[in-house]
């Protein structure tokens, strides 16, 4: 007979076992990570954040607006990337912009976090910097023939998709109601016209001098369009990305133009660089420096300055003038500035600069089936002319998508949906070149059919 007491009682845990399971527990919790912060670590530094927030104890200053961009933009850029269907149509870029827009909106921001990221965003002008790092970066680290052949075959590209973006706009316009009139000057316009800094403020300036009224006004009845079809330009980006991924001959790889010796380049494994924080401080004075150079050929030359920084960095490039270890600093920082602040810096552009009171007044089932046939015009041009000019259709679509976009805050959403920063210069072109002469153009339009 079997000793009944010698039957271990079930359920029952020694103490050991608890103290491993306990330890188990914890080991699981504290590898849970929101980006790369271990989640335990994450919620303290968030409520300290958020303490000092709520007793007015953040600094107005870069200090306290990195600690808000960047505490909001690692949780937005990780849960972007984690939920089903969102993450497959620029789930991080969507998330990072709109879910800013609506605490500034339902006023869950107090004015002291407010005030700091005003100061870091528009004060110091951290998004100067950040395109300025990744335009000068990803220019020195690109090879000198893929560059130039790039340069070369986008604009017509560019060229062709404002064209059918015109034409689009126009034409669903009529099928809805609205007028020639409307459609191109308040729908096609401001979605083309290079964003809000640099598009729709110079466009509202014009457009009160021409037409009487005030320029805020126009400011108001201009930023919808481009908002809404910044939306529709970073989920197109996505999908671009999605069928780069299914199809590799159509997928360049952050290349534009298909040749063979470009190719060889691109396949070519050098060997990565050591990474040296002495050679990237020099990276953030060369992206400097060419940013300010830019702006100072400006005022001699009428050419925008960021278009102009470009055109230099590209000629230093070109002409093999610096130093290779200086290259590689500029390009590894740029790798750095762009894995670590793309989703806060669009935290920080869509607290100042996506009203969403503004998208609300005047938005419509018409006025958005408009904006997203702009932008589908603008992108499947892209796609089919770059293939007509040998070039990688996903990328040439891309880069030509960035014109429909907000800007400098328009290529980093779309980019970064698309992972294709690389491209940045390209899509600076796009951006500033086309939403140059796109207001310009409306400008001279536009007092030509009221005079």
């Amino acid at each position: 007979m079997y000793d009944m007491g010698a039957i271990p009682k079930t359920g029952t845990i020694s103490p050991e076992q608890k103290d491993s399971q306990e330890k188990n527990l914890f080991q699981k919790i504290w590898s849970w990570e929101i980006g790369v912060i271990p989640l335990p670590l994450y919620t303290v530094l968030a409520v300290i954040i958020i303490l000092a927030a709520y007793y007015n104890e953040l600094p107005a200053n870069m200090l306290g607006g990195f600690a808000i961009i960047m505490i909001l933009g690692v949780f937005l850029g990780d849960i972007g990337q984690r939920i089903p269907i969102l993450k497959d149509i620029g789930g991080p870029a969507i998330l990072s912009l709109f879910v800013p827009s609506f605490l500034v909106f339902y006023n869950v921001l107090n004015s002291t976090s407010l005030d700091a990221v005003t100061n870091l965003m528009k004060t110091s002008n951290f998004l100067y910097f950040y395109i300025a790092c990744l335009v000068v970066g990803s220019i020195l680290g690109m090879n000198r023939i893929v560059l130039i052949q790039g340069f070369i075959r986008m604009f017509v590209p560019l060229v062709a998709g404002t064209i059918a973006a015109v034409a689009a706009g126009i034409l669903v316009g009529f099928i809805f109601g609205y007028s020639a009139y409307d459609s191109f000057f308040f729908v096609v316009v401001p979605i083309i016209a290079g964003g809000i800094g640099e598009g729709i403020l110079p466009l509202s300036i014009a457009y009160s001098q021409i037409l009487g009224s005030s320029a805020d006004v126009f400011v108001s009845q201009l930023v919808p369009a481009a908002i809404i079809g910044n939306v529709f330009a970073i989920i197109c980006a996505a999908l671009m990305k999605k069928l780069g991924d299914k199809r590799p001959d159509l997928n360049g790889n952050g290349r534009l133009v298909k040749s063979k010796k470009a190719n060889e380049i691109f396949n070519q494994k050098e060997a990565e660089a050591k990474i040296d924080f002495k050679l990237m401080g020099a990276g953030v004075l060369l992206a400097c420096t060419f940013f300010i150079f830019g702006g100072l050929l400006e005022k001699f030359i009428f050419i925008p300055g960021a278009i102009l920084m470009i055109i230099s960095a590209a000629a230093v490039k070109y002409a093999n003038i610096l130093p290779k270890k200086m290259e590689e600093g500029a390009y590894q920082l740029y790798k750095f500035i762009s894995s670590s602040f793309t989703w806060p810096l669009m935290v920080g552009l869509g607290i100042l600069f996506i009203p969403l009171d503004d998208v609300a007044s005047v938005i419509s089932i018409p006025f958005v089936i408009i904006c997203i046939s702009v932008v589908i015009a603008m992108i499947g041009s892209g796609y089919f002319v770059g293939k007509l000019m040998n070039m990688y259709p996903v990328e040439s679509a891309i880069v030509t998508c960035c014109h429909s976009g907000l800007g400098g805050t328009g290529d980093v959403a779309i980019l970064s949906a698309s992972g294709r920063m690389g491209l940045m210069p390209f899509a600076q072109i796009s951006t500033r070149l086309g939403g140059a002469g796109t207001v310009i153009c409306a400008t001279v339009l536009l007092r030509f059919f009221t005079s």
